[in-house]
């Protein structure tokens, strides 16, 4: 709910408009004032022109929708607008289709300001009526295209219906000269009213207005009117809200109604009045699954009752001030010099008019729509609600309030305290709801409460059952509605009912007299401030906050309202964790609100549904323990405690939460105080905190689903090792926190319990935990040994001071791979985590010992141990999850270089330096974007470290100039179009070729279309310019076949590169070598093609390389021949698609390279390849490719026959 004013409409003059300006998001003028002139000015200009015409129009929605949270700015302009498009439709040389676009115009402006401010300014002179009445004639009610020029001939008409002439004047004479009688105007106009109410389009909501100024004109609602309500009934009678076309005729006759009952004398509708709510009530429309017919029943509902009561200002109403300014004035003046009076019109004699009886129906139906499912029904019948209570007597109007407050019962759904409390708004905001309904259900002068009920009152947990004998206090009611929330299923309702409590808060703030609510004011304020900090739901904060800032400037008794308002604004309480955290322990500051915060949380949020708002909740009431630690150790936690046994597990997961966060808060504070945490806490409470655990166990709520949120929320060393034993058995979704929760809970309770002098543990206790420790890294279950790896890692170093050798062995065994664990990819990177961790931990000293500290005797071990991780490729069912072990391999090198260069430079080798940044070059130059980005996060982090320079890194000078500091955080390394044209910068560096090569070969072979498309243009762009250095391209050519030769018969790289290699020889990346005879390039890599491929069943090897084959045929001397070779065993391969495959490329290979087959015999070459089936029989194939090996001048490759079995 936000309460703004809007801004004034400024009134410039258009030449004085230089556009519109923003201030704060809001707009101060018609800005587009020209433009918009220009568009309407040319319209007949772009009317043949369907392209331009439809721009034209786009155009205008778009100026027009930027007005449409501020449609007073277009006021000014609307006038001159209006006649612009009225010339183009009053000429009667305009085509109709102009006329069609020039009314599109006219309902866009309409749609953005609203009918009823644009209606005033149609023509209604007398000379309007009859050139409007002619233009319906050409109009066809079906055509969908032209609904526009209907809508807005029908408002015009509605127009013209006020002027004060009597319509028979106008008809003249009826009879024509053929003796037949002519439709007279009134006529004509009810026809044209009537044939629109049932049409399907938004010319139905246009014909009410229409009728409701038609009809209710004095010369027209003597002869018509009775006649069009008896049609009006028919048609609600004969209709059905079951098919479409009941729904669209009951909507168009409804909205008639209720607007004929709205605009119409009262002595006129009257008469009907009575007969129109009983053919309501036969079509039970409260029954229809139509929300627009249920809230226009409501509408029609609360107009006759208006009708029924004679219009009226109840004398008995409580008023706040007066209309008058100097009234107003005087009265302050006044309550300066003497006691202040109440604003209340004094009680004179009681009306003594009878109320109908059908008014008892009206409110019964008005009742009904508050707990309507629909929003907008509610709305309109808590609207109805208050207009009726204004006009009714004051007993009549207290029982009504007495109905409203039977809507907060808990036998209620949330649909009926959502629309009791805009009931109650409503009531409030019109003076209908006394004071004396605030404090107690007795109304002054009321005879209805008897003695028995004032002898007391129900306590607040069943203020709200239903009983239609009592009357309950409405602040009690409306602070129980602050908070309600009931769960359904996996959530919860409840917000729409908050936040019309708030827009209760914000009503009363406006409608009573400071004093009147004083003794309300710690209730309102508390429940307020609670809401806009602790709800779930930002809409209902933020109405809170508007409702405290409301009370605050109108009413003034708000404790610490300014400096509340001025940190828990509209804007800061949109953050949850803003307001639990941080805005709770500033209002908390002030001891009015302390309390209330505090039981809140513990009543309704510990126990909360949603388990983010179970932790904040949590937090929050251990930030608010120091604002009030007694409180908090003598009340708050004997409750926890016993919520902790609760059978509910939300409430005993969010007490153990809470218990641990109180405890933890209030020994920071005793810490602080310097006194031991037990002066605040008594010895049951300590007991029951230690009892936490053992009843959690011995009551089996550690297994199941349950279990994994106790998990998180308790912390004793066998829970921490049960949990990580059984990590396995825990839902994937939770693994992670749990696993987290217990590592962090190990530290802390190892850091606080388990040292026994400064920086020394108990020997045989960290003897017996390290080797329970290392021998769970050895289970067969995975998750297990994740948790203990992290859980050594998380030790604190007076836990490892002479046991470091050993952890690191054991951890270094988990990252090793083996047949049996090849999959256990996450257990390797956890054991990275916490190597690094661990060096982390226990620091670096050159001369140490191996057994305490990272030392020269074990630094070159652990940097082997990361730097094998880099090469794990491991995948499967989950793809390529060896990343995640590399990821952790260079995240943990960052950190112990960074380490190493900051305290102890002289252990960094330069072998190791190198390897490391090579290996990460490698990383940043492959095909996985997260893997990529990671890489280059760490490569520029240890080129451009915030500490002392890495020694020893490899052209460190060429490094900061390829990548400067800027690129760190200018280039988003995710992206492949950033990435890969800085990282082939490295290929010039001798250093970094190798492994940036073999990154860049699997980047241009896979499959990604963007990483391939954007290394390839990369690479390419790198050969271009080395093509005129034969050094250059030696070196890389030879750089190249070292890769292809170190990883032959690895699948994962040796097929990417073999399409890299297709790739380059097709855009003659290698020509520089066909100049020379069997070139050595050509040769070795020849000779790594056919190794790669011998005896190789993998189709998608094969496949690529025989593109490579075929591009190696340019490379002239021994070399070709040997290579088509190749190609003819291939033509004959047991494959059939690879045989297919092979005589398209040599094909296409014929084609581009001429000079490969002479002419003489070129055509029946390409005629060999082109017709024989190369799928057929291997023996027809075979005499196939025979011949073309003749026709090449290549040997026949000969059959070698199968060694037979002995």
């Amino acid at each position: 709910m936000v309460l703004s004013e809007e801004p004034a409409a400024g009134a410039r003059e258009d030449g004085a408009e230089e556009g519109a300006q923003a201030r704060g998001g809001a707009l101060e003028a018609f800005g587009d004032s020209a433009e918009t002139r220009e568009l309407l000015g040319r319209l007949r200009a772009v009317f043949g022109d369907r392209a331009a015409q439809e721009g034209a129009l786009e155009r205008f929605r778009v100026i027009m929708d930027k007005y449409q949270e501020q449609p007073h700015l277009l006021d000014p302009h609307l006038e001159w607008m209006m006649d612009l498009l009225l010339d183009i439709v009053q000429d009667k040389t305009s085509p109709g289709d102009l006329v069609h676009l020039a009314f599109k115009f006219l309902y866009i402006i309409t749609k953005v300001r609203g009918y009823k401010a644009f209606l005033r300014l149609f023509p209604h002179e007398v000379a309007d009526v009859q050139p409007v009445l002619d233009m319906f004639t050409h109009q066809n009610p079906k055509d969908h295209e032209t609904w526009e020029t209907r809508y807005m001939l029908l408002l015009w008409l509605s127009m013209t219906c006020l002027i004060p002439f009597d319509f028979s004047r106008l008809d003249g004479n009826l009879l024509t000269q053929r003796g037949q009688v002519r439709m007279s105007i009134m006529d004509r106009i009810l026809q044209i009213a009537e044939s629109y109410l049932v049409v399907s389009d938004k010319a139905r909501d246009a014909a009410a207005v229409l009728v409701s100024k038609f009809v209710t004109r004095p010369d027209v609602k003597q002869k018509k009117m009775a006649g069009f309500l008896d049609w009006s009934l028919c048609t609600l009678a004969r209709s059905s809200f079951q098919t479409i076309e009941g729904v669209i005729a009951m909507d168009g006759t409804l909205q008639a109604l209720a607007q004929i009952f709205k605009h119409g004398k009262r002595e006129d509708c009257l008469p009907y009045a009575a007969t129109v709510l009983a053919c309501l009530d036969g079509c039970r429309l409260p029954d229809s699954n139509q929300t627009l017919l249920r809230k226009l029943g409501v509408k029609l509902v609360q107009r006759l009752g208006l009708t029924f009561l004679k219009p009226k200002v109840a004398k008995w109403r409580y008023q706040r001030g007066c209309r008058s300014l100097a009234a107003n004035l005087q009265l302050c003046a006044q309550s300066q010099t003497g006691p202040q009076m109440r604003a209340k019109t004094p009680d004179s004699d009681a009306d003594d008019d009878d109320v109908p009886e059908e008014v008892e129906s009206v409110i019964e139906q008005l009742l009904v729509g508050l707990k309507d499912k629909d929003t907008i029904v509610r709305w309109s019948a808590a609207k109805g609600i208050g207009r009726m209570a204004g006009r009714l007597p004051k007993e009549l109007a207290d029982d009504v309030v007495g109905s409203v407050l039977d809507c907060f019962s808990f036998q209620e759904t949330d649909n009926a305290w959502h629309g009791g409390c805009l009931a109650l708004a409503e009531l409030g905001r019109r003076g209908l709801l006394l004071p004396s309904r605030l404090a107690d259900g007795a109304v002054e002068g009321s005879s209805e409460v008897s003695e028995q009920e004032n002898d007391g009152i129900k306590p607040l947990k069943t203020l709200c059952a239903k009983d239609s004998g009592r009357r309950w206090p409405v602040v009690a009611v409306i602070l129980k509605a602050l908070t309600y929330e009931e769960k359904r299923g996996a959530c919860s309702v409840g917000a729409n009912v908050r936040d019309a409590a708030c827009y209760v808060c914000w009503a009363f703030a406006r409608a009573y007299e400071p004093q009147e609510l004083k003794p309300f004011v710690a209730e309102i304020s508390s429940a307020l401030v609670i809401a806009a900090v602790f709800d779930r739901n930002v809409t209902c904060r933020r109405a809170a906050s508007a409702a405290f800032q409301e009370n605050v400037g109108r009413q003034g008794t708000f404790p610490h309202g300014i400096d509340i308002l001025t940190t828990a604004d509209y804007f800061a309480v949109g953050n949850r964790s803003n307001c639990f955290l941080v805005i709770s322990m500033f209002i908390a500051g002030f001891p009015e609100y302390t309390r209330p915060m505090v039981d809140h949380l513990v009543a309704k949020k510990i126990n909360h549904w949603d388990g983010v708002i179970r932790e904040l909740s949590a937090k929050a009431l251990g930030n608010l323990a120091q604002r009030a630690p007694e409180y908090s150790a003598t009340h708050v936690f004997p409750r926890l405690l016993s919520m902790t046994r609760s059978p509910d597990l939300h409430t005993r997961h969010g007490a153990v939460l809470a218990c641990a966060e109180v405890a933890h808060s209030l020994s920071r504070l005793a810490v602080q105080e310097d006194r031991p945490v037990v002066d605040d806490l008594d010895e049951k409470v300590v007991q029951g905190l230690k009892q936490i655990h053992q009843q959690l166990y011995d009551r089996q709520l550690y297994r199941g689903l349950g279990g994994e949120l106790m998990r998180q929320a308790d912390g004793w060393q066998w829970l921490i090792n049960d949990t990580l034993r059984n990590l396995h058995l825990i839902s994937s979704h939770s693994k992670q926190q749990i696993k987290e929760a217990a590592v962090s809970a190990l530290a802390a309770l190892c850091s606080e319990y388990r040292m026994e002098e400064p920086g020394e543990a108990d020997p045989a206790w960290q003897e017996e935990l390290i080797k329970q420790y290392l021998a769970e890294l050895q289970s067969p279950e995975e998750m297990t040994r994740c948790g203990f790896s992290l859980a050594l890692g998380a030790l604190p170093g007076f836990v490892l001071k002479g046991k470091l050798q050993q952890v690191l062995a054991g951890l270094r065994a988990v990252t090793h791979i083996s047949p049996e664990d090849l999959s256990f990819a996450e257990s390797r990177r956890d054991a990275l985590k916490a190597i690094a961790r661990i060096c982390q931990t226990v620091g670096v000293k050159a001369e140490g010992s191996p057994d305490e500290v990272v030392c020269r005797e074990n630094i070159s071990q652990i940097y082997c141990t990361l730097l094998d991780c880099l090469s794990d490729y491991t995948t499967d069912s989950r793809g390529d999850v060896g990343a995640w072990v590399r990821e952790a391999a260079m995240t943990s090198l960052m950190d112990l270089t960074l380490l190493l260069g900051r305290d102890q430079p002289e252990l960094l080798e330069a072998r190791v330096c190198e390897r490391v940044m090579c290996c990460v070059a490698q990383q940043a130059s492959e095909k996985i974007d997260r893997v990529r980005a990671h890489a280059a996060h760490v490569f520029m982090a240890l080129l451009h470290s915030d500490g002392p320079p890495i020694p020893h890194l490899p052209h460190r000078g060429d490094l900061q100039e390829l990548f400067p500091r800027s690129d760190v955080a200018s280039v988003n390394w995710n992206a492949p179009s950033q990435a890969f044209p800085r990282i082939t910068r490295l290929l010039g560096l001798p250093a970094y070729r190798y492994h940036v090569l073999l990154g860049l070969a699997v980047s241009v072979g896979g499959l990604t279309e963007s990483t391939v498309r954007c290394s390839t243009q990369s690479l390419f762009e790198y050969m271009k310019g080395i093509q005129d250095d034969p050094q250059a391209l030696e070196g890389f050519g030879g750089t190249l076949l070292q890769v292809f030769e170190d990883n032959l018969l690895n699948d994962r790289v040796s097929v990417p590169l073999l399409k890299t290699l297709d790739q380059m020889l097709a855009n003659g990346c290698f020509d520089i070598f066909t100049t020379e005879e069997n070139h050595p390039f050509c040769v070795r890599l020849l000779a790594l093609c056919k190794e790669e491929i011998k005896k190789s069943k993998d189709v998608q090897k094969l496949r690529s390389s025989i593109g490579v084959f075929c591009g190696m045929v340019q490379f002239p001397g021994d070399v070709r021949r040997k290579v088509l070779l190749q190609l003819f065993l291939l033509l004959c391969h047991p494959f059939p698609m690879i045989r297919k495959t092979t005589a398209s490329q040599v094909y296409e290979m014929v084609l581009t390279y001429s000079s490969v087959v002479g002419m003489d015999v070129l055509d029946e070459v390409m005629a060999v390849l082109s017709s024989t089936a190369w799928d057929s029989e291997l023996p027809l194939v075979r005499g196939q490719r025979n011949r073309l090996c003749d026709l090449l001048g290549v040997p026949r490759p000969q059959l070698v026959p199968k060694p037979s079995a002995c």
